[in-house]
């Protein structure tokens, strides 16, 4: 049926996930990079601080030590009654011990008011286990950590001086602390401002995503389809990246609308010619039908003349049907207006499960309706017409003593639902999701012997009885739909209640 469809934009919320997600990646992408860089120059600079700091503490060692060595000391002991903390420039924490036959002889450290603060055992054993006249090294004492060197006095003596580290260590702490911060603002400003202009940047390429999702929206499978959504000239300028590729697209959707205007045409130009055909058929079947009937009336034939006469005769009825089918799906097509009325399904149903009692006796047929009546609105003779090609499709497909159950009842969604289920052989899997095309049979040679449902039958089909129950149903605003397997095979349509019909079940089958 044609029928134009809305290209009005979408709402662009089902875009937001996917750009997100790239956004997401890109920021953080950069940031990762950001915090390589930082933490690679905060790496390097506390390397540096940290040896800058570390020479600076040795050459006041340095000179520490050399103000507490007294060379006019007496070598059989004592300072000659100074003590080395008392010389001139020490500085406050300053450590100094004397070392002799292996033991501290004296030492402490510098308080803040010029006083002397012992040494604690621990201490004392740290100092004896330092080597003498080697580079200064770190050590951690009872007052904290310190920087150390001893010396081989002429005298035969080690002293000991050390400097406490506290200075470097805040130093260095605020330098770790600065590059922190710095670094989490600077991570901060990149991100909003990443954010912003990658947002920006992918803007264009979220209006490209919209017009492909709503172009793959839209039914172009069958129908007039009016194809007029196209990237704006504005991202589809071919000097740009982004331009280049709205310009691409713009140019693929300019074809497909060409193909999908020739392929309407040409769908139009062959419902055309089968109504057409098809009615200009009638009034030459009609006669041949007329004319055999009135020689069977009127003339004399042999046995087999009749039996030849007999057979023009149903294949001109047979013809004639084939006719009026493609007419009524030409019409179909076409979207011809309902004849809408209210229909009584239960009524329906039974009348026509009664006219294919008569037809095939040797077949059971079993009805389950409701006790409340089913009415939808519809056209009554396509209903019929749909209702009795769903019944002889399962008596012309299915061998006798085949249950056919025809059964009635309504969906929670307020649907009416009509279900044939046969207990038959089924239909073959690969034929299943054909079933309701055109002229779609199994048996390629179209003899009848192999019906189109995978099971032997008596009766030649034309293929269009399942199409033309699509139709219908699709027309009054339902749906069809079949299952199959070997020993049940089943065929449900659902068709939109009469406003105001309250549920009462689906039909078991």
């Amino acid at each position: 049926m044609a029928s134009a469809h809305s290209t009005e934009p979408q709402p662009r919320s089902w875009l937001k996930p996917g750009t997100w997600h790239l956004r997401t990646r890109l920021v953080l992408l950069a940031m990762t990079l950001l915090v390589a860089i930082c933490g690679a120059v905060g790496v390097a600079s506390y390397a540096s601080m940290d040896e800058f700091l570390t020479r600076q503490l040795d050459e006041q060692l340095s000179q520490a030590a050399a103000r507490s060595n007294d060379p006019g000391r007496p070598p059989s002991g004592g300072f000659n009654g100074r003590d080395p903390l008392d010389a001139r420039g020490q500085s406050v924490g300053t450590l100094n011990a004397r070392i002799l036959n292996g033991q501290v002889n004296s030492g402490g450290f510098l308080t803040s008011n010029a006083t002397r603060s012992p040494l604690s055992t621990e201490d004392k054993q740290v100092l004896l286990a330092l080597p003498a006249n080697v580079q200064p090294v770190d050590r951690t004492l009872s007052t904290g950590d310190y920087r150390l060197v001893a010396i081989q006095t002429n005298f035969g003596d080690v002293l000991v001086t050390g400097l406490p580290l506290a200075a470097k260590e805040s130093t260095l702490a605020s330098l770790v602390w600065t590059f922190v911060f710095v670094s989490l603002g600077g991570l901060l400003l990149i991100g909003l401002v990443g954010t912003v202009l990658i947002r920006r940047t992918m803007k264009p390429l979220e209006q490209l995503s919209e017009v492909a999702t709503r172009v793959s929206k839209l039914p172009l499978d069958a129908g007039e389809v009016a194809l007029a959504v196209r990237v704006p000239p504005s991202n589809s300028n071919p000097a740009t990246e982004v331009g280049s590729v709205g310009h691409a697209l713009n140019l693929m959707l300019d074809n497909v609308a060409n193909a999908l205007q020739a392929r309407q045409k040409s769908e139009t130009k062959v419902r055309q010619f089968v109504a057409d055909a098809s009615h200009e058929l009638r009034t030459p079947l009609t006669a041949i039908r007329g004319y055999t009937e009135l020689m069977r009336m009127t003339e004399h034939f042999t046995p087999d003349g009749e039996k030849s006469l007999a057979r023009v005769q149903s294949q001109s009825q047979r013809m004639t049907a084939l006719v009026e089918d493609l007419l009524l799906l030409a019409r179909l097509d076409e979207g011809q207006p309902l004849k809408l009325s209210e229909v009584d399904l239960n009524q329906l149903v039974v009348e026509g499960v009664s006219d294919e009692k008569v037809m095939a006796s040797g077949h059971t047929w079993r009805l389950e309706l409701p006790d409340d009546p089913v009415v939808v609105e519809g056209d009554p003779s396509q209903l019929r017409q749909v209702l009795m090609n769903l019944l002889s499709n399962a008596r012309k497909h299915t061998p006798p003593g085949t249950t056919v159950v025809t059964g009635l009842g309504k969906t929670p969604e307020g649907a009416a639902v009509v279900t044939v289920t046969d207990d038959g052989g089924g239909i073959p899997p690969e034929f299943v999701d054909q079933v309701f095309a055109r002229f779609a049979r199994a048996d390629a040679a179209r003899t009848g012997k192999a019906s189109g449902l995978g099971v032997s039958g008596t009766e030649g089909t034309s293929g269009l009885g399942l199409s033309i129950v699509e139709s219908i149903v699709e027309a009054h605003g339902g749906k069809v739909t079949v299952t199959s397997q070997p020993g049940r095979t089943q065929f449900a349509l659902q068709l939109p209640l009469v406003h105001g019909e309250t549920q009462d079940g689906a039909p078991s089958a």
